[in-house]
This record gives structure tokens, C-alpha cells and sequence, in this order.
């Protein structure tokens, strides 16, 4: 089974270069996950395209081009996965490796209708992997269905000790997922897309017409994690990969990236700590809310954006497409993106399910259930 690998993932013989020529060199072994899939006899066809460093949900900063989504070539793919997308949208590859620490292997599922994976931290290997964040990188799984996608998870999947936050998790389901919780009215947000909200309103009926039972949340706590991501010290994380080269050949690094990561130089360590203790606040808040449910639904993305549009105004609008996902390692759930449905010109819409740690092949089982006969 051919498959291609985001290029911030190490293949013997082939160069990491994470988007960046300067970067560049060239791994001795492959990545802990990728030899997982070739000694299972996959096929490696080889990188794809990426944000630079992992850093992006739009797949237009990278020095080797604009990624374009796969259905309108006018719009974003998403990124940073952006290439391992589109490998499987264009029919190149049969599944792809990405990484996922804000929405990275989601994001580029739901603009480009795709299957994502986005597992539970720690239960695949990131060993081998240039880290974004490196306490909440996860490798991420593209495919065009639900079974191709729990195929590639059961043999990717597994305990790595050279990993120091690698998991062991039980590959098996645990209980069924039939009450859902969807946030407030009030705190979805579309961004002026009406398509896109017409949809997941039809995303929520699709869930009662088969079944689930569906019932508003509070999002808010959700929301108030996310904004940590940038706006708190895990961004130090990201500097922390790059900080030679910034120091050395700063030029090598796009603007964009430049103006996210430097700032993170003066972050101290009080304000980590304290950044700790509200995450930690947050994580009660919002466990307890997942507690009522089985799991969550959400728009994978709240709009799409042409590529002009992202590069005239690329931090708010990239800021935009990660209202759903940036909270989701940060808090340590599991989630799986799918498509649901598409715009009246023809773009695809996306959802989300998150469940807590673990519970990846439950969600495999939502997205089954949700797959055959789709109603939207």
C-alpha cells in the first residue's frame, strides 16, 4: 500500500528538511512510525509538503509553493499537513502520514474531504519526528474512510521507549458513543460563512437522524484553552527548534514564522508556570463537561479562505481556522475529523468528533456509523 509522509518525519535516504533548505538533513533510520507501517509492507512514495517547522493551518508558507486544496486550486488545502493531504485527495497515495499539535492533520482533512486522525498524544510515536511542540505533537493519519483509517492506526499505533511520551494504549474499543454534546449557538463561530454554518447545523440533524443523541455544552472553557496555544509560553517550544538556525540564518526562515516564534524569546519562566496552572484550571472545566457526554462535535473549521486572502492577512485568518482545534493536545483528548457534506460551490465542510485520551477507536466507530448512508 503506497503511502506519503510529511516531510518534517524522517525516511532513511530522503531529507528532512521540515520546509526549510537550511534546515535540512538527511536520518540514518526511518521514523519509529514509519518502520512500523513499511515492515507491515507499506510503500513509501516519499515527503509532502508542509507550513514551514509545522507552523500554520494553511498550507501557503512554504518555500518550495502554495499547497492548493484539492477540489478549487483558488483556495487554501489547510495545513500544515498540507501536502499529506493532498496526496490522498489527488489519489497519489492510498493513506499519508501528517502531524497534528493545533489542527494540523484536521484542518487539511475537512478542506480537502478526507478522513483525520488525530490520535490520542503519545499513543503514535513521534520519535523520528522534527518537533513543533514537542510535549503535544501528534503523528497524524489521512485517508478516504473510516476502515482505511483504523487499518493504518492498528499497525501504527504502539509503545516506542526511546520516546519519552510515547503511551501505552489498549488497541480496542471501550464503550459506544450515542450522546453527543455540540456547543451553544452563541459560541459557534462561522466567520460570515453561511454555507459552512448551514452545514453543521445539518451536521447535528444527520447525528439525531441516526441516532445519537444531541445536546448543547458549554464551549466556553474549550475556547479559553485554545487561546493559550499562541498566547501562551508553548509557543517557547517552537522557538526551541529553530533557535540555532534563527541565530544564524535568520533570513532562512519565512517572515511569518519569524514574527510567531521570536517573540517567545522574552516569555519567562513565571509566566510558563502560571500559563501551567490555568491550563490546568481549564482542563478540570473542561473534563467535566466531556463527562456529560460521550464526545463532542464540532466544525472541523469554522471558513475556508482563498489563498489570497490568507497570504493578505495570514496571522487573523490562520488564528481563525484553529477556533475548533487548538485546544485539543493542550487538554490531551482524542479526535477524528470527517467529511460532511460541501458548499453550494463545491468545497467540502468537515466535523469533528473528540472524545478524552484513548478512546480513538470509539471515534473510529462514530465515523463508521456516521459514513454509511450519509444523510447531509
Amino acid at each position: 500500500i503506497p503511502f506519503a509522509i510529511k516531510d518534517n518525519i524522517d525516511v532513511a535516504g530522503l531529507p528532512t528538511t521540515a520546509d526549510c533548505p537550511a534546515f535540512a538533513y538527511e536520518p540514518e533510520k526511518n521514523a519509529f512510525v514509519v518502520q512500523k507501517l513499511i515492515d507491515a509492507g507499506a510503500i513509501p512514495l516519499g515527503k509532502a509538503n508542509l507550513d514551514q517547522f509545522a507552523t500554520g493551518l494553511n498550507g501557503t508558507r512554504s518555500p518550495y509553493g502554495v499547497a492548493k486544496n484539492s477540489i478549487n486550486a483558488d483556495y487554501i488545502s489547510g495545513g500544515s499537513s498540507s501536502g499529506s493531504a493532498l496526496a490522498v485527495a489527488l489519489g497519489l497515495a492510498s493513506f499519508s502520514l501528517g502531524t497534528d499539535t493545533a489542527g494540523s492533520g484536521r484542518v487539511p482533512a475537512a478542506f480537502n474531504a478526507l478522513v483525520g486522525v488525530k490520535p490520542s498524544c503519545g499513543l503514535l510515536s513521534t520519535s523520528g519526528v522534527v518537533p513543533a511542540c514537542r510535549t503535544l505533537d501528534c503523528v497524524s493519519i489521512f485517508t478516504l474512510t473510516p476502515n482505511d483509517a483504523e487499518v493504518v492506526l492498528n499497525v501504527a499505533a504502539g509503545f516506542d521507549h526511546s520516546d519519552s511520551y510515547c503511551q501505552h494504549f489498549e488497541h480496542t474499543t471501550q464503550k459506544a458513543i450515542n450522546i453527543i454534546g455540540v456547543p451553544r449557538a452563541d459560541q459557534l463561530k462561522f466567520f460570515g460563512d453561511h454555507d459552512y454554518a448551514a452545514l453543521f447545523e445539518q451536521a447535528t440533524l444527520a447525528a439525531q437522524a441516526k441516532n445519537f443523541q444531541v445536546i448543547e455544552i458549554d464551549f466556553q472553557p474549550f475556547i479559553d484553552a485554545a487561546n493559550l496555544l499562541y498566547a501562551g509560553p508553548w509557543v517557547a517550544e517552537r522557538y526551541q527548534v529553530i533557535a540555532e538556525l534563527l541565530a544564524s540564518k535568520p533570513e532562512e526562515v519565512l517572515p511569518v514564522i519569524r514574527h510567531i516564534v521570536e517573540p517567545a524569546q522574552s516569555i519567562s519562566a513565571a509566566q510558563t508556570f502560571q500559563a501551567f496552572y490555568q491550563l490546568a484550571e481549564y482542563k478540570r472545566q473542561c473534563d467535566a463537561i466531556l463527562a456529560s457526554v460521550d464526545a463532542i462535535l464540532t466544525p472541523t473549521a469554522g471558513t475556508i479562505y482563498t489563498v489570497g486572502q490568507m497570504q493578505a492577512n495570514p496571522l487573523a485568518l490562520n488564528s481563525n481556522l484553529g477556533y475548533y482545534t487548538n485546544f485539543m493536545n493542550l487538554l490531551d483528548y482524542s479526535a477524528l475529523a470527517i467529511p460532511a457534506g460541501q458548499r453550494a460551490d463545491g468545497l467540502p465542510f468537515g466535523v469533528t468528533f473528540f472524545a478524552q485520551a484513548g478512546r480513538d477507536w470509539d471515534l473510529l466507530e462514530v465515523a463508521k456509523r456516521w459514513s454509511s448512508n450519509r444523510v447531509c
